[in-house]
C-alpha cells in the first residue's frame, strides 16, 4: 500500500488520545545496541524511503553518537503523530509542515527540528498522451481527476477556478488509472508513478509545488516544552538525521534493506526507485550539502499566510514559534 496525500481537516481533538500510550504504534525497528537518552521516533507511516535517513542513522550509529537510543516506530497510515507528540506519548514524530500550523493553532506545543523533504513530494500524475505540459492543463481540460479532500486542492481549486475536471475522491491504487486515458490522480511521488510504470503506463507527472504551493513535509517534530528541558537531545537528534540522511542519499542499499524486512508490500526494485525518485526533492538543485534537513522563515511564513487565505488556520503563526532555534 502506498502513501496518499494528508487529507483537508485531518485533525484529531488531543483529548482522543490521552489512553493512548507507546506501545499502540507497531513495526518497532531492530536496532543495534545503542547508550544514551532513550526516545521514540514515530513515524506517520510505513518504513518507505521517505524514511530512509532515519533507519540509515539507526544503522550508522548516528543516534548514539549523538547521546540518543531511539527506537523507531511506524504508527501508520493516517497516524494523529503531532497529538501524540503533544500528550507526550512520543518525543519525536514526522508530520508535515501544514500539519505543524494546524497543530500550534489548536494550541498544540509542537516544534519542527528538521525536515527531509525540501520540495513537497505530492504530484498528480497524468497520462502523457494527453500532451499536458503543466498542471493547470489538469484543472482546465475535462476528465477526471481523483483526490482526497485536501489542503493542497483546495488550494489548486483556488489558483485555478471553475475548473473543467470533474474532482472525484480517491481510493488508493491505480487501476483506474491504467484503465482510462483521461483519468488523472493524486500521487506521492516516491511510489504511485512507480507503480503504474511498472504496468507499463505512460505516466507523467506534475508535483503540487509548481503551483505554489511547497509545505516542507516528512518534518521531524516535538514537544516545545520538552526541547525547552531537553536542548541537548533535540540538538543530538538534529545533528543524527542529518548524518543519517546524508549517509543515505549518498547510498540507500543497506537501509532499503532493513526496511525491506518490515515493510514487505514493497519489493527491493520499488525501493530502489523511490529512493531515486526523491533525490532531488530531499536536495534541489542549487542546494549546498549543509542545507540538508534546514528549515527558512520565508518558507514558513508564507505557508502560513497560504493557510490563513483557505480558512485552515484562523491567522497566522510566526516561523519563530514553530521552528526550535537550535543555538
Amino acid at each position: 500500500m502506498f502513501r496518499t496525500a494528508l487529507k483537508w481537516g485531518c485533525v484529531v481533538l488531543v483529548t482522543a488520545l490521552v489512553g493512548c500510550d507507546k506501545s499502540e504504534t507497531s513495526q518497532s525497528t531492530p536496532t543495534t545496541q545503542n547508550s544514551g537518552t532513550k526516545v521514540q521516533l514515530t513515524l506517520d507511516w510505513k518504513p518507505e524511503p521517505e524514511f530512509g535517513g532515519f533507519y540509515a542513522a539507526q544503522q550508522s550509529g548516528a543516534f548514539s553518537k549523538n547521546g540518543l537510543d531511539v527506537t523507531i516506530k511506524s504508527a501508520g497510515e493516517g497516524a494523529p503523530t503531532w497529538q501524540l507528540v503533544a500528550t507526550g506519548k512520543t518525543e519525536f514524530a514526522t508530520t508535515a509542515a501544514d500539519q505543524v500550523l494546524i497543530a500550534r493553532s489548536q494550541g498544540a506545543d509542537v516544534v519542527a527540528l528538521f525536515t527531509v523533504y525540501q520540495t513537497f513530494p505530492q504530484g498528480i500524475m497524468v497520462h502523457e498522451s494527453r500532451g499536458f505540459t503543466k498542471i493547470d492543463d489538469v484543472f482546465k481540460n475535462p476528465g477526471t481527476l481523483a483526490a482526497e479532500d485536501n489542503t493542497w486542492l483546495h488550494y489548486c481549486l483556488d489558483k485555478f477556478p471553475n475548473p473543467k475536471v470533474t474532482v472525484t475522491g480517491y481510493s488508493g491504487g491505480v487501476a483506474a488509472f491504467l484503465a482510462k486515458k483521461d483519468y488523472s490522480q493524486q500521487c506521492f511521488i516516491t511510489s504511485e508513478p512507480i507503480l503504474a510504470a511498472k504496468e507499463r503506463a505512460d505516466v507523467q507527472t506534475f508535483l503540487i509545488s509548481d503551483t505554489g504551493y511547497n509545505p516542507y513535509t516528512t518534518v521531524v517534530i516535538c514537544s516545545g516544552d520538552w526541547a525547552k528541558k531537553n536542548s541537548a537531545q533535540v540538538k543530538g537528534m538534529i545533528a543524527a538525521c542529518k548524518e543519517g540522511w546524508r549517509a543515505y542519499q549518498d547510498n540507500p542499499s543497506s537501509a532499503n534493506t532493513e526496511m525491506g524486512k518490515l515493510n514487505t508490500d514493497m519489493d527491493a526494485a520499488t525501493f530502489s526507485a523511490a529512493a531515486t525518485a526523491q533525490k532531488a526533492l530531499v536536495e534541489p538543485a542549487g542546494s549546498k550539502p549543509e542545507d540538508l534537513g534546514t528549515m527558512t522563515p520565508a518558507r514558513w511564513d508564507e505557508l502560513s499566510a497560504q493557510l490563513v487565505k483557505l480558512k485552515v488556520i484562523p491567522k497566522a503563526i510566526p516561523a519563530a514559534e514553530c521552528v526550535f532555534q537550535n543555538q
